[in-house]
């Protein structure tokens, strides 16, 4: 296998996973504070 791979768990692809991660959790905070519903009640789920 190649050192340069850019799938499973690498670094490269843990990281991005990381980083993409807290952008959805921001962005999911954000709307909450700006809408006053949570996730759940947004998707009429809560």
């Amino acid at each position: 296998m190649s050192d340069s791979s850019r799938f499973g768990f690498v670094n490269f692809a843990e990281t991005w996973n990381g980083r993409l991660a807290m952008l959805g959790f921001t962005i999911g905070l954000a709307t909450e504070l700006l809408t006053g519903q949570g996730i759940l009640g947004q998707l009429g789920l809560g």
